[in-house]
């Protein structure tokens, strides 16, 4: 397992689909001057060029064997990471219903993991991530103390997933994120875990200060 600079830190959020991880991040790392990176998207572009290939997404030779292939890059844009695949960012077609439903599958593939791992440890280079998705804490940074695990409930985020306009659905995606056997969607030891089914973005951005001031986040020598 690759070391974690000591120069700069991570902060780690991890949770299931339309838990609000992602604005979350977003929004902390903005009012905090963060590096911002979605990992989610970088699974979605592998699982994009998979479907772009006509290969099957439960074929996991072929899938391991194209993903490592492609051409990844990954550009830091007004303080958030864009993935590039052969240079360029997949765009709007990376939220399709069809990559919903395909990129748990894409994403259980041992191969893309190992991959799409090594990426983001990579970006620690840059400076102060907070970093979402679900093995952040429990594999890509498991020494972070910054570790948050953000829930909903079912329903809460059934509700969120329809106002987006999105139709996968998120207790499948629960259950193969879950039982997947490389890297599984687990709480992190040592995570601090907020549940936003009643919280809107603000108190739980709010909330994850809390718990960064307490692990000694702002008290970091410069």
């Amino acid at each position: 397992m690759s070391s974690e600079p000591s120069h700069y830190s991570a902060i780690a959020i991890d949770g299931p689909a339309a838990s609000g991880k992602s604005t979350v991040a977003r929004e902390l790392a903005a009012r905090l001057g963060l590096i911002m990176v979605n990992s989610g998207e970088m699974y979605r572009a592998v699982t994009l060029a998979v479907l772009d290939a006509g290969v099957a997404p439960e074929d996991q030779a072929l899938v391991a064997a194209l993903a490592e292939t492609l051409d990844l890059g990954c550009a830091v844009e007004n303080g958030c990471t864009r993935i590039q695949v052969g240079g360029r960012h997949p765009g709007d077609a990376l939220r399709s219903d069809e990559v919903n439903a395909a990129v748990s599958r894409v994403a259980a593939v041992p191969e893309v993991r190992k991959l799409l791992v090594s990426v983001q440890r990579g970006l620690l280079a840059q400076g102060d991530l907070v970093m979402e998705g679900r093995d952040i804490g429990s594999v890509v940074f498991p020494t972070t103390p910054y570790k948050i695990y953000i829930e909903a409930s079912q329903e809460v985020r059934r509700q969120r997933r329809a106002a987006e306009g999105q139709v996968d659905e998120v207790d499948a995606r629960d259950r193969q994120d879950s039982e997947r056997k490389a890297s599984p969607l687990v709480v992190a030891e040592g995570a601090a875990v907020i549940d936003s089914s009643d919280l809107n973005i603000e108190q739980v951005v709010e909330a994850v200060i809390t718990v960064l001031g307490d692990r000694g986040w702002f008290d970091r020598s410069s």
